[in-house]
């Protein structure tokens, strides 16, 4: 079903695979900067991780679509395409608007690490997730529905729109988020990790709606939750460095030496303000966890009522 939007994925992974020369040896990195290796693996957990769940939208929305409904199928894959168009689209005006900003380099960069920090906290937190997660699918399902009682032009239209919200709206995210990495290692590195994410997006999407495999996807969601977890903590400290350094934000010393190759892959800095704010990030992360774990499974338990369930797993088609 999604033949086109995967066509659209590879064709835009390829561009990105032509702008690269190869990762970057990290200690020839300056002190205190991302290597070109973790700019790129960045990036790619981000975009694996969006795609993963823009797929497991789309799978919930053509699992329904059988028998005579089956043509519904191709103004979804169609959305798909758009959005992915869209999302292109939005990274070039975002790199335009960024361009006209006049402020100094610095002052830019901690104000996009501000909002890359705030997309990835939204992303990684557990109970917005759950609901995000429930309400979403709920919500294309009860599209589809009325889409498929309506029939017509207008539900040809409808479901084009409905490819494209579950793909753009994941796109939209990736984009604000490589904005930063982008202005700190340039669009290089971003390229390559954006490329290695929609090559494994293109690859789960092939065994989900050409091969209809049935993959761990609850596992795989959690394994990208746990790798973005890690990627939280180092845009934490690159952002307080970046702060720090366009002097919106003091930094004190905790008088430990920490190698550069630390900074470099880690982002670890030897400062108050740097590791207190990524110690806060993990207790958001890790208490978004627990409370989504609470309400979900310990609170129906304590009311004698079955744990509540979350749509992780496409029906067959």
């Amino acid at each position: 079903m999604a033949l086109a939007a995967l066509a659209g994925l590879a064709s835009l992974g390829g561009a990105a695979l032509l702008t690269a020369y190869g990762l970057r040896d990290p200690s020839s990195a300056p002190a205190g900067s991302m290597s070109h290796a973790s700019v790129a693996l960045d990036a790619a957990v981000l975009v694996f991780r969006e795609g993963l769940e823009a797929i497991l939208v789309l799978a919930v929305i053509a699992a329904s679509l059988k028998g005579t409904n089956a043509p519904y199928r191709r103004p979804v894959a169609g959305g798909s395409a758009l959005a992915i168009a869209a999302s292109v689209a939005t990274w070039f005006a975002a790199i335009a608007v960024l361009g006209s900003v006049d402020a100094s380099e610095l002052n830019v960069q901690a104000a996009t690490g501000l909002l890359a920090v705030l997309v990835l906290l939204v992303v990684m937190n557990w109970f917005f997730h759950r609901v995000y997660w429930t309400g979403w699918i709920t919500h294309h399902t009860e599209r589809r529905r009325r889409l498929l009682r309506a029939r017509g032009q207008g539900a040809l239209l409808g479901f084009v729109l409905i490819g494209f919200t579950a793909v753009y709206r994941e796109g939209f995210e990736v984009v604000l988020f490589l904005q930063n990495l982008r202005l700190r290692a340039g669009s290089t590195a971003v390229l390559e990790g954006v490329a290695l994410g929609l090559l494994l997006t293109i690859a789960v999407g092939v065994m989900t709606f050409l091969a209809n495999t049935r993959l761990p996807y609850r596992r795989m969601l959690v394994a990208t939750g746990l790798m973005l977890g890690f990627v939280l903590v180092v845009m934490v400290g690159e952002s307080v460095q970046e702060l720090q350094l366009a002097g919106w934000l003091s930094a004190t010393p905790i008088h430990v030496e920490f190698p550069a190759w630390i900074g470099t892959w880690f982002a670890l800095f030897p400062t108050v303000e740097s590791l207190t704010a990524q110690a806060l990030a993990v207790v958001l992360v890790v208490g978004s966890y627990l409370v989504a774990e609470h309400v979900r499974v310990r609170a129906p338990k304590r009311r004698g009522e079955a744990a509540a369930r979350i749509a992780t797993e496409p029906p067959a088609y």
